[in-house]
């Protein structure tokens, strides 16, 4: 039986069977895709000749009866800054019913009330789902890492005649039913740009090219027993591969070009993914958490209505902070939210105060809001700015000059940025948990060793910017004139100024050649082999720093793969080159 034949026989179920234009009517087939489907039916056995259902189809139907859901709900959510910062996705209200709250109802409706909810983010708001409507949580702790993939995987033995569901959709009907015939995957009728897939003639779901658009893709699935089991075998061989950490569900459908299972399309004035801020506001303009505190505090700082705040866009998650930038007023401005756990590795009130002591310089972006508390930080956007490319020689020589410019002001803070104690710091933070790297002692005891010739050295103490690197140079024109920012000050603090080029190396991930060119791009007039090799020994300590740093990230489900190796692996490198400096010395 096929699709269209299955619809038929649905229609009839629903309404019996009255006559063919009727049938034509309801389902939207031609009187002759009508005739040619109940004669297949007849023939195959599931309508007698009066069109009324046979033991054969009351039976199937039985069979193919939903028996549980899915309900998919772990992610951050990234695009709905800033309302994920105070709660999940899944508990957005609109029309003062959150989303999931309604997804259960209406599987309650439809009579299926074994319901799996996948948590991660945030996952202790979901708890009263329990107690009020007897679901069960599954708890995925890489949801920070891996995308919903891994958390359908984690109830992939419970796939069968089931309904997968993604937590952020709104249906204006009841998406389910007590009866299902076939598996589906939901798509609207409107074209998308974003979708990796169009209904071709056959309800199939085929691949769109890149450059191409398809269908809206909603996420809602049904799934039956004859093609869970195919289904749950790709689930298993995908999330058995590191590069499938970002991959979607539904790639584990899709088979030679195509999806496994047909389309079920729908109106898209009916259905609604939300994604985004703007798109919850489109849906629901008096939903609660459209006046989130964040908005608020915009809207006074810029002294604007919250409708005056649009065209909101997150921006790339960084590895400390998630921000988004957004228009009001015909000007754009970027509003920084500090990530998890960053409270544990950043004073925000010391980065408040190195604001104020760099603010007659005018060497960062215009602040126009900051919350010493929080964290939250609105600054104005530097329209045509681009990134310091650190392979491009001229563009490192300009930075290193600015960057020269700001340590000769000889401006100081109340604070100081202290190496050792942060690596210290930081490994605190694994809570006993050890270390990744099976040689981590014997590094750390190199490194510490480095201590002792780094305290020897005389050095510049000044107010220094700790995260130097090629990211928090901005490059623009103004007029006829090159203007270049330094942003992001938020581990600024005391330190010898030869750290800051450490900094800059590192991050850009140098082999040696590119260290020494670096060191002359600072140091024009030439730089004396006590100082060079004392930036070596800045590099092996500030890699051995981040390492630590992102071997906390990582206990908290946060990967940053090369990045994370390169540090490490400075540490040792510039150790032996330091060392060997010192051994020709002697």
């Amino acid at each position: 039986m096929n699709v269209q034949e299955y619809n038929i026989m649905n229609a009839i179920i629903d309404k019996g069977y009255h006559n063919q234009r009727i049938l034509s009517e309801s389902t939207g087939y031609s009187l002759g895709k009508v005739n040619q489907s109940l004669a297949a039916l007849v023939r195959e056995g599931y309508l007698d000749k009066e069109y009324t259902l046979t033991d054969k189809a009351v039976k199937e139907i039985a069979e193919k009866k939903p028996k549980n859901a899915i309900i998919l709900a772990a992610g951050y959510g990234l695009r709905m800054v800033p309302i994920n910062r105070e709660i999940p996705k899944g508990l957005i209200e609109v029309n003062q019913e959150p989303l999931l709250e309604r997804l259960i109802k209406q599987l309650h409706e439809a009579g299926i009330h074994r319901i799996d909810v996948v948590v991660g983010f945030m996952k202790e708001q979901y708890e009263y789902l329990i107690d009020q409507y007897g679901v069960n949580l599954i708890v995925n702790r890489e949801y920070g890492e891996k995308n919903n993939l891994h958390s359908l995987m984690l109830a992939v033995d419970k796939i069968s005649n089931t309904y997968i569901i993604p937590c952020d959709v709104w249906c204006g009907f009841n998406p389910f039913s007590e009866r299902e015939l076939y598996s589906w995957y939901m798509v609207t009728d409107m074209v998308d740009d974003e979708s990796d897939v169009r209904v071709n003639r056959k309800l199939e779901l085929v691949a769109v090219d890149a450059e191409k658009s398809g269908n809206g893709m909603i996420g809602i699935a049904y799934i039956l027993e004859q093609d869970a089991e195919k289904l749950r075998n790709r689930i298993r061989e995908l999330s058995g591969k590191r590069s499938s950490s970002n991959a979607f569900w539904e790639d584990a459908l899709m088979e030679k070009e195509k999806m496994t299972v047909p389309a079920r399309v729908v109106p898209a004035r009916e259905v609604y993914e939300i994604n985004t801020y703007e798109q919850l506001r489109e849906l629901d303009e008096e939903s609660k958490q459209l006046n989130s505190q964040i908005l608020l505090e915009i809207a006074g700082a810029l002294h604007c209505e919250l409708n005056d705040i649009v065209q909101i866009e997150v921006l790339k998650k960084g590895m400390t902070n998630r921000s988004f930038q957004f228009a009001c007023r015909d000007r754009r401005y970027i509003m920084r939210i500090p990530g998890e756990g960053t409270e544990q590795l950043i004073n925000r009130r010391q980065e408040y105060e190195v604001y104020q002591v760099i603010r007659d310089l005018k060497l960062s972006d215009t602040i126009r809001y900051f919350d010493p508390d929080s964290g939250c930080k609105l600054t104005e956007y530097l329209e045509g700015a681009r990134c310091c490319d650190p392979e491009n020689p001229e563009d490192v020589k300009k930075c290193m000059k600015v960057l020269r410019k700001f340590h000769g002001s000889g401006l100081k803070a109340e604070h100081t940025f202290d190496i050792f104690e942060r690596i210290e710091f930081y490994e605190s933070l694994w809570k006993g948990e050890p270390s990744c790297y099976r040689d981590y002692a014997g590094t750390k005891e190199k490194v510490y060793e480095l201590k002792k010739f780094i305290d020897s050295q005389p050095k510049n103490w000044i107010l220094c910017h700790i995260d130097s690197v090629q990211d928090n140079f901005l490059i623009r024109v103004e007029g006829e004139d090159e203007k270049i920012s330094l942003i992001d000050w938020e581990y600024a603090g005391m330190q010898d100024e030869d750290v800051d080029i450490a900094m800059f190396a590192i991050y850009a991930m140098y082999e040696k050649d590119k260290v020494d060119e670096l060191i002359d791009a600072y140091y024009t007039e030439g730089c004396t082999r006590e100082v060079r090799l004392k930036i070596y020994a800045y590099i092996a300590v500030c890699g051995f720093l981040w390492s630590n740093w992102c071997e906390f990230k990582r206990h908290e489900g946060v990967e940053f793969g090369e990045y994370s190796l390169r540090q490490y692996g400075y540490a040792k490198e510039y150790y032996k080159y330091v060392k060997q400096g010192l051994g020709g010395e002697q």
